[in-house]
């Protein structure tokens, strides 16, 4: 590294810490001291010393910094200390934007989005005090842009409820194959709507979306029959995948419907129940655009009498599935109804203690779903619970 080099990497670090200091994330005047400057001091060539020198004090000479030498030669002494007294100064000198700045530019480009995502306003929450969404920072706006694009774009075509694949679609909506798979994060943050609700997997967000990179069956259990587009069967033991659009209706008596938000209590819950009259689904996390289509033409081959339930996670993303179903089953005449889901089910040993704004939250979407005395319990008890941790009856 040149000794330029070395002088501006000192600088950079200094740029740095001045940001954090103007956004509040560091109470110290920004400095370098000594243990900083060892790269500069450890130089063994004069004339490299001389080089880092220049360009300190051409930092000086813009107004950026303030520079002290050593005591005992305070004209050609070493730099024992470089002092930041203008971040814009500095961030000028170096050819960049403060980080105000940075995020000021971002904020005018991501306006356009916050009424249609307003977690947007959250993450931007969080930028203004350097902290991070997900890895992510406000250097760049047009993944946000990009990523409210993608969602609209499938949205549009959900009335079709017809999957596609993640690299086709993406191709056709930003002739490039893999941009939306890039874009995972912040459409996980938008879909969500939340910038504290875990990350899940990529494509579990995608599936939300109607995308897919392998399109997936949705599993069924039960004594039950079903009409596809081609032929009429028992679902076979203990479970059976069938393609989403192939499934019509229901033609045999079913006593009740549960779909089953994870895989583990989908197997456990088939094995247990393959010979009873209960037509269990699995949901795949968030179900799709195609498994909520399918979903709607069960229903509504069914009695208006039969009870239907969802059994998901207690927490946030489990309560924002269940949201979704409900609205479904609202469609198709049925009132969904939660299993398992109450405070009064989840042991002790395996409660997990949640902050106010996920309890309020999960509230919401509780309320979403028609069980807002649910929510209220969910909020009063304070914790939340994945549904594999359950003990099985």
């Amino acid at each position: 590294m040149s000794a330029d080099a070395i002088a501006r990497d000192l600088l950079s670090k200094l740029l740095e810490a001045g940001n954090k200091h103007v956004a509040g994330a560091r109470a110290r005047a920004p400095a370098l001291t000594a243990t900083h400057l060892k790269p500069y001091s450890d130089l063994r060539s004069w004339q490299q010393k001389q080089e880092c020198d220049e360009t300190f004090l051409a930092a000086r000479d813009a107004g950026a910094v303030t520079l002290r030498r050593d005591k005992l030669n305070p004209n050609d002494g070493l730099l024992e200390r470089v002092d930041l007294v203008n971040v814009q100064a500095l961030a000028r000198f170096l050819g960049c934007s403060t980080y105000a700045d940075q995020l000021a530019q971002t904020v005018t480009h991501l306006e356009s989005l916050m009424a249609d995502f307003p977690v947007i306003l959250e993450v931007i929450g969080r930028w203004t005090g350097m902290a991070k969404v997900r890895g992510l920072g406000p250097q760049n706006a047009n993944a946000w842009i990009d990523a409210a694009k993608t969602i609209r774009a499938c949205a549009a075509r959900r009335q079709d409820a017809i999957a596609a694949p993640v690299r086709e679609f993406s191709a056709r909506l930003f002739l490039d194959s893999k941009r939306i798979e890039a874009l995972t994060p912040q459409l996980d943050v938008l879909l969500s709507g939340s910038i504290e609700e875990s990350p899940r997997a990529a494509t579990q967000v995608w599936q939300e979306l109607g995308l897919f990179r392998e399109e997936h069956p949705v599993l069924l259990a039960g004594h039950v029959h079903i009409a596809r587009n081609r032929s009429t069967g028992l679902i076979d033991a203990p479970y059976m995948g069938l393609p989403a659009a192939t499934i019509r209706r229901v033609v045999s008596t079913v006593i009740e419907v549960v779909t089953i938000e994870n895989k583990t209590t989908f197997h456990s819950e088939a094995k247990r129940r393959q010979d009873g009259k209960a037509l269990l689904i699995y949901t795949a996390g968030m179900p799709s655009p195609a498994w909520r289509a399918m979903y709607e033409s069960l229903l509504r081959s069914l009695p208006p009498t039969t009870p239907i339930y969802h059994w998901g996670d207690v927490d946030e993303g489990g309560f924002r599935i269940a949201s979704k179903i409900a609205a479904v089953a609202r469609a198709a005449g049925f009132s969904l109804q939660p299993y398992r889901m109450s405070p009064e089910d989840v042991p002790l040993e395996i409660r997990v203690m949640a902050s106010a704004r996920t309890l309020e939250r999960i509230n919401h979407f509780a309320c979403s779903s028609g069980w807002s005395e649910l929510g209220l319990a969910i909020r009063e008890a304070g914790f939340v619970a994945e549904q594999e941790a359950l003990e099985r009856e």
